[in-house]
């Protein structure tokens, strides 16, 4: 189905979510209309942020909002639409377009499969009416639905059109790009040279991918990396509980500036407890690339005044391979909080491959190796 034929059925004028790859038709087709003009589209921190921002614009024009996000955002949006949106609360309509990853019976990635199988629970549980558009959904068929679905948003109730993977198409072309030169996997390759025995906490996405094969390539082992699947902005707050417990080790995190902005209260408390054993490197290349590019608002915002801000006695930011390595060595040799900013391109090798052990396997290696002294 053309992702226009959608838009049009809908026919809302706002949208605001987190950018996802089964929703990239949709999300290329935001960005060649809109771009990120606020009165139209923004591109939340979280899942979360998007509903509280359609519940501002319904509140301000009488109209109906879309959040867009792909099905592991279902847990940030159930308190906002439990106990904000709710007919039983403020009553405000708002439809959902959400990517059905990890659904059951197609092939996924493992932080997916479970996603995938509570999917349509979970908007039923919030009482959210739904319906799934696959690649044989009609326009007629569409059209149908969306008239029973403005009854249920006429009584101040949301929906939901859960999207299967390809079911959308675009025939427009976006392209995603900044100024900067440093490529992630170089960047991940350059601190993977200074991080010894030191364990690692990756980011989801394509950044532990390749830390992964970095490793294979370099014929090292893999448990030395907490490879963060899933739970999206979470890579730092699991690093902290690491190193309050394991004072006498470095922990590096690799994170991403999408992650880093999805959970940036993390970093409040991280600076609050000033733990002198922590390395927080932000890859920022200002887009959620690895689910297809569109922009973050990194690129506009201070992220080293940020981390100051909450605490962090040293913070830097680097946009070339000389200044990075001279901070990777400084922070080896340092021991209090720092943060790095690594300013970054956007891309990856079209060949970037999987992690080949499981997150059982990467778990066990990587408690066995926080155990060696």
């Amino acid at each position: 189905m053309k992702v226009t034929s959608l838009i049009e059925t809908i026919g809302s004028d706002f949208y605001s979510g987190v950018p996802d790859s089964q929703l990239r038709a949709l999300c290329d087709y935001l960005i060649d209309r809109y771009g990120t003009d606020p009165k139209h589209h923004i591109i939340a921190a979280n899942e979360g942020n998007a509903v509280a921002l359609a519940a501002g614009y319904h509140l301000a024009t009488g109209k109906i909002p879309v959040v867009y996000m792909q099905n592991s955002g279902e847990g940030n949006i159930i308190n906002p639409v439990a106990s904000l949106m709710n007919d039983k609360v403020y009553a405000i309509p708002c439809v959902f377009i959400v990517g059905w990853r990890g659904e059951p019976g197609v092939h996924d990635e493992p932080q997916h499969i479970y996603q995938g199988e509570v999917t349509l629970k979970l908007l039923e549980d919030m009482d959210m009416a739904h319906f799934v558009i696959s690649k044989d959904t009609t326009e007629e068929e569409l059209a149908e639905k969306m008239q029973e679905f403005k009854q249920i948003l006429a009584a101040g109730k949301q929906v939901a059109f859960v999207v299967r993977k390809g079911a959308l198409e675009f025939d427009g072309k976006v392209k995603y790009e900044n100024a900067n030169t440093m490529t992630r996997e170089d960047i991940i390759r350059h601190i993977a040279e200074h991080t010894g025995d030191d364990p690692i906490v990756s980011t989801t996405g394509k950044a532990s991918r390749e830390l992964f094969e970095i490793r294979e390539v370099r014929g090292e082992g893999h448990e030395k990396d907490f490879l963060t699947v899933g739970s999206m902005g979470h890579a730092s707050s699991i690093a902290l509980g690491i190193a309050t417990q394991k004072p006498e080790k470095k922990i590096w995190v690799i994170d991403g500036d999408g992650a880093a902005l999805m959970h940036m209260g993390a970093m409040a408390v991280i600076g609050a407890n000033v733990p002198k054993n922590i390395v927080h490197i932000v890859v920022n290349n200002g887009a959620h690339e690895t689910v297809g590019g569109m922009p973050t608002v990194a690129s506009k915002i201070d992220l080293v005044a940020i981390a100051k801000g909450c605490g962090y006695p040293s913070a830097v930011s680097v946009d070339n391979f000389e200044d990075l390595d001279v901070e990777l060595e400084a922070v080896k040799l340092r021991n209090e909080l720092s943060l790095i900013e690594v300013k970054c391109s956007i891309g990856a090798r079209a060949d970037l491959g999987r992690p080949t052990t499981t997150t059982q396997q990467n778990k066990n290696a990587f408690v066995g190796h926080l155990q060696n002294k």
